[in-house]
């Protein structure tokens, strides 16, 4: 079922609330002071019986203009307008005001009610219609039928009951499937209920039992009870006027421009990235800089506009601009809004919000321009992708970019899916994607940092692991940096080894005196087995290229060759695995290993022995109980195959 909410517009005392009292019988002027005044101040509320049985909510809006505000609150969540015009007036300065303002918030469907139609002469009632007809042409009510009637005789309400009736058919339909959401318009206390706040709901659907959290200050609520024209609901659905009793909130923890929510799903902002236009009847003009009176939902609040690309916003025009708010707001992008000047207080324009949660722009640059025409003008698929371009560099997770856009990750998933080229989307793991064009140049980067730090120590197998993660990702989550790692190496980007990463295609390349030198200390080594000189020893063989042999000992170490056992004892990898061997034999046939045995098996002295089984109880290859050991096999078999 398709919910509509119809809103009146028009100037003063133009007979809004009449012509909604003889529709349903309904006055909806419900203060004292609007009832001594003749006008209405505050919105007003009615409901139209359908023939399906269901009933159209019915917003009344003020039409003067020091209350413009109080009909602002109530255009948001409009579906179909009411434009009222009375016949012994014509069109006034309200009328079009209240019309544009309509057009701006992209009503796409409406009436015009000609009303006091009995107190002109036929004559003039048909100058009217056409004077009414010209005002019309070129906005969303071109075609719309004008209809003249009389709530003091009756005529014509019948047929505007139908026409309304008729319209109502094509009104596109609300999205009930997504997270629901609700703008403020009043909020006040039941004795016995507690505190009651009430609004249009304009997405989604509210149960009695949902959790709910008032934005933008974020405070927590349940939803106690729900009303829908006064008559208790379990469900109420978006394009429904609705009451919401909350749970455990006090009446001044929620204000009127508040927006009640599902939890987690808006994040409050300072900044909006928009389209903003300007009426192309008024006499102002929007300078980069100046400040304005915005209106979104029911709320309103200041704030500045920075022009993007130009200095000057004239009437009839529009342009990019930021939004830089006064205070926090929570609102989502495809939102629409409305600016007012700043002094005098007038209604100039407003447009679209294109993001939510922007960064802060820079004027004049031409690729964030590109950017926001995307987000104007795109498909869902290249809105999504552009927005994973512009959270890549933090490695955001998915969930993370779905609540900065106000959507579900489902959603955002769906939007993903339309993606023309999926070779955009590189994936990292299953919380985190990143657009191509980011890892490009993330690639670039990488083989640049590796690159330089070859060239700088040709000897070296690559450079650490840990400190590559700091130096090219230094702000992404560990198990992400990993995962990215992981994927350069099975691209053949980079190979790594020993915690170390070289570009894929690196070798160490020595020259042929430190291959001399590596020759010989390796023939050193594994000639000596497990008894092997210590580092002060050798160097004293080469009096003269102590530097050198250390270069080279090390490069020896990064490429496997050598096992650093301690500061002073190395041994060359065949010997440590034989020591591996007889440890292998010796758990065996005792079950453990001791010291004793390792050192009687392994043909050495307790000052390599001990040494040994400790290297191996760091490097998590044995299990050290009191003075006994055993191999731990998984440990073992990942170390033989990484030498």
């Amino acid at each position: 079922m398709n919910h509509i909410i119809i809103g009146t517009a028009g100037h003063v005392d133009h007979g809004k609330t009449c012509l909604i009292k003889a529709l349903t019988g309904i006055d909806t002027d419900r203060l004292e002071e609007e009832k001594k005044r003749g006008i209405t101040i505050e919105l007003g509320f009615a409901y139209l019986n359908l023939p399906d049985g269901s009933r159209a909510g019915i917003i009344d809006v003020p039409g003067h203009e020091r209350f413009i505000k109080n009909m602002l609150a109530g255009a948001g969540g409009v579906d179909m307008a009411l434009l009222v015009i009375a016949a012994d007036e014509g069109v006034m300065p309200q009328t079009r005001e209240h019309l544009g303002i309509l057009s701006m918030l992209n009503i796409k469907s409406g009436i015009v009610a000609l009303t006091k139609s009995d107190l002109v002469e036929p004559d003039w009632l048909e100058f009217v219609m056409e004077d009414v007809k010209t005002e019309l042409a070129g906005t969303f009510l071109h075609d719309a039928s004008i209809i003249p009637v009389s709530w003091a005789t009756g005529e014509g309400i019948e047929i505007l009951r139908e026409e309304i009736f008729l319209r109502i058919r094509n009104v596109e339909p609300k999205n009930v499937s997504s997270s629901f959401r609700m703008p403020v318009d009043r909020v006040f206390t039941v004795k016995g209920f507690g505190t009651v706040v009430t609004g249009t709901l304009i997405e989604g659907a509210l149960a009695v039992g949902d959790a709910v959290t008032i934005y933008p200050n974020e405070a927590t609520s349940k939803v106690r009870n729900l009303q829908v024209h006064g008559q208790d609901v379990e469900t109420a659905y978006a394009g429904q006027r609705v009451a919401v009793n909350l749970a455990a909130m006090k009446k001044d923890e929620v204000d009127r421009g508040d927006t009640l929510a599902q939890p987690d799903s808006m994040e409050p902002s300072m900044m909006l990235d928009v389209k903003l236009s300007v009426f192309s009847d008024t006499a102002r003009e929007i300078e980069n800089g100046s400040v304005l009176h915005l209106y979104h939902g029911t709320r309103n609040t200041l704030c500045k506009a920075i022009l993007l690309d130009r200095d000057v916003l004239k009437a009839g025009e529009s342009c990019y601009a930021q939004l830089r708010m006064s205070e926090n707001i929570a609102v989502k992008s495809k939102d629409r809004y409305i600016v007012r000047f700043y002094s005098p207080i007038e209604t100039i324009g407003g447009g679209e919000i294109l993001e939510s949660n922007p960064v802060k722009q820079k004027r004049f640059q031409q690729t964030m321009l590109d950017r926001l025409a995307i987000k104007e003008r795109g498909t869902a698929g290249e809105k999504a992708l552009l927005a994973l371009l512009e959270h890549s560099p933090k490695f955001a997770p998915l969930g993370y970019i779905a609540k900065r856009r106000m959507m579900s990750i489902n959603a955002l998933q769906q939007e993903l899916d339309q993606v023309k080229d999926p070779a955009l989307l590189v994936k990292i793991t299953d919380k985190v994607t990143v657009h191509a064009d980011f890892w490009h140049t993330l690639e670039k980067e990488l083989t640049t940092l590796l690159t330089q730090y070859h060239e700088k120590n040709p000897l070296q197998i690559g450079m650490r692991l840990d400190e590559l993660k700091q130096r090219l990702l230094p702000d992404c989550d560990p198990t992400v940096a990993d995962a990215a790692l992981e994927r350069f190496t099975l691209e053949k980007v980079i190979r790594t080894e020993w915690q170390r990463a070289a570009i894929f295609a690196f070798t160490v390349n020595m020259s042929a005196e430190q291959r001399r030198l590596a020759d010989e200390i390796e023939a050193t080594y594994r000639d000596a087995g497990l008894s092997v000189p210590e580092l002060d020893e050798l160097l004293a063989r080469y009096p003269n290229q102590t530097a050198a042999v250390k270069q080279v000992i090390q490069s020896m170490v990064e490429q496997g060759t050598l096992i650093n056992i301690t500061a002073q004892i190395y041994l060359q990898r065949e010997s440590f695995l034989r020591a591996l061997d007889e440890m292998e034999k010796i758990q065996a046939e005792c079950g453990v290993i001791s010291l004793g045995d390792f050192r009687d098996r392994a043909g050495t002295s307790r000052k390599y022995a001990l040494p040994i089984l400790t290297y191996c109880d760091n490097k998590k290859l044995t299990k050290r109980t009191g003075d006994l050991r055993k191999l731990d096999e998984s440990s073992v078999h990942r170390f033989r195959m990484m030498v």
